[in-house]
């Protein structure tokens, strides 16, 4: 004859083998486990010492201290034993698990956990002995969100570049309908139109040693305007594709071109001659940058690798492979000796003379980057394709700004495209070059705060270097 076995709740079993365990593990139910005054001792002398070691000053008053008070809490000794009275009132009652109700004894037989001491002074947990770091990441410094206050209308095509005079008196940009216009900063109103070359000019730029100014484009001419005579007097001919940037060198008379023959060409501005054919890239060169000192060429190409050039002996210095897609824009910061690399993976900061990579921007855009500039406050900006806007920290990598171009009424959304972005001299006005023909300026809003806009920054656990 078989026996029904009664079927016992998950709860009761659990209570079963807890009280198995604390019969065979501890048989003396009202009795306190002695204190280890060796354990406490050794735990809180190791918190002391750490948290002494970063004092810088009172050391000896600190230490005075510590051993006084390390006298006073174990000179006395041990104390003795502590048993559970339940006809004393100043012991708090046990805590007890029993059985539920309606097994056999479930009073008798119920399991005591132990009582409720009294709260101590001391936090002796481990948790106190940990070293608590900061975060190495630099927190960000708070700037003024940008908003757009002047849409300028007259190009006929997409706009290309942009270039600032050094007297910050007028700015210049190139389009796809083959011109370049100058434009005054303060107004926004077109000065003068300059017609010559037979291709979408592609890159700018401003001497401040001359009145010179170069462009750029893709009919494969390099030329030389006089700004007092407002003509072409030099043209550079060698590139055997079209012209994509642009750049000239800070000290010397030197002019430094990249375009879709892999090549960077470096032009001796009063002599037109070729001093040098940089070769090294497998692709177009889409982004040159130059500074006075090594590396004085940096240059960037479709083939997502970066270089770096020594100009005495037109030979490579360094070769950075952290991009994985094409590097279309750089710029150097002007306070630091460090520069940034934009392409549609991410934007990277690396550091200089070596091109050591410091860390990634802490946000991917998830557009292919056409234009990024930096200012002297520390904001850089990069435009996408898509015509994303977004503003950043230079020093921490954060992105405080997201902002989107409209179009201009009667274009398609999809002519929402950034190509070039520039600051003037001041670093207070932006100006980008827009594919539905327009040229769009920027500025802090004035009204801001840290209380309107507060700083949403969260460090990242460890810093991405790829």
């Amino acid at each position: 004859m078989t026996t029904a076995i009664e079927p016992q709740s998950l709860e009761k079993l659990s209570l079963k083998s807890v009280k198995r365990a604390l019969d065979l593990f501890s048989p003396v139910h009202d009795q306190f486990a002695p204190p280890d005054l060796e354990s406490k001792k050794v735990r809180l002398c190791h918190k002391i010492i750490f948290l002494s070691n970063s004092l810088t000053f009172f050391d000896r008053l600190f230490e005075l201290c510590v051993a006084y008070y390390i006298q006073v809490a174990f000179g006395g000794g041990s104390k003795p034993t502590r048993r559970a009275d339940h006809n004393n009132e100043h012991i708090a009652p046990s805590n007890a698990l029993s059985l539920p109700e309606g097994s056999k004894g479930a009073t008798e037989k119920a399991l005591v956990v132990g009582q409720t001491l009294p709260p101590r002074n001391l936090n002796l947990s481990t948790s106190s002995l940990t070293e608590r770091t900061p975060s190495r990441w630099p927190r960000p410094v708070w700037h003024a969100p940008w908003k757009n206050y002047r849409v300028i209308q007259g190009h006929l095509g997409w706009v290309r570049s942009v270039a600032f005079d050094p007297s910050n008196e007028w700015f210049c940009t190139g389009s796809a309908d083959r011109t370049i216009k100058i434009w005054d900063v303060a107004s926004g109103v077109l000065k003068l139109t300059l017609t010559g070359h037979t291709g979408q000019v592609r890159g700018l730029a401003v001497s401040n040693r001359h009145t010179y100014m170069f462009s750029a484009g893709d009919d494969k001419q390099v030329n030389c305007w006089d700004l007092e005579q407002n003509k072409v007097i030099r043209s550079y001919h060698g590139h055997l594709s079209g012209v994509y940037c642009l750049a000239l060198h800070p000290t010397l008379d030197v002019l430094l071109t990249g375009g879709g023959d892999s090549f960077c060409r470096v032009w001796d501005i009063r002599t037109k001659m070729q001093i040098f054919a940089l070769s090294g890239h497998g692709e177009g060169v889409c982004s040159v940058v130059t500074r006075p000192t090594d590396p004085q060429v940096i240059t960037g190409s479709h083939d997502s690798t970066i270089k770096f050039w020594d100009l005495r002996y037109g030979r490579t210095m360094t070769t950075l492979t952290d991009h994985k897609k094409a590097v279309r824009a750089m710029a150097l910061l002007p306070k630091e000796n460090a520069f940034v690399s934009a392409s549609a993976d991410n934007t990277k900061k690396f550091s200089l003379p070596k091109g050591e990579l410091c860390h990634n921007m802490l946000s991917q855009q998830r557009a292919t980057i056409n234009a990024v500039a930096v200012n002297e406050d520390g904001v850089m900006v990069t435009g996408g394709d898509n015509g994303s806007l977004w503003f950043w920290d230079w020093k921490s990598g954060h992105n405080f700004q997201q902002a989107e171009t409209i179009v201009q009424p009667g274009s398609l959304e999809c002519e929402a495209g950034i190509y070039a972005a520039c600051y003037d001299q001041t670093g207070s006005r932006l100006v980008t070059c827009e594919a539905d023909k327009t040229i769009k300026m920027w500025k802090e809003d004035e009204n801001a705060t840290p209380e309107t806009h507060p700083l949403n920054f969260r460090p990242p656990k460890d810093i991405r270097r790829h």
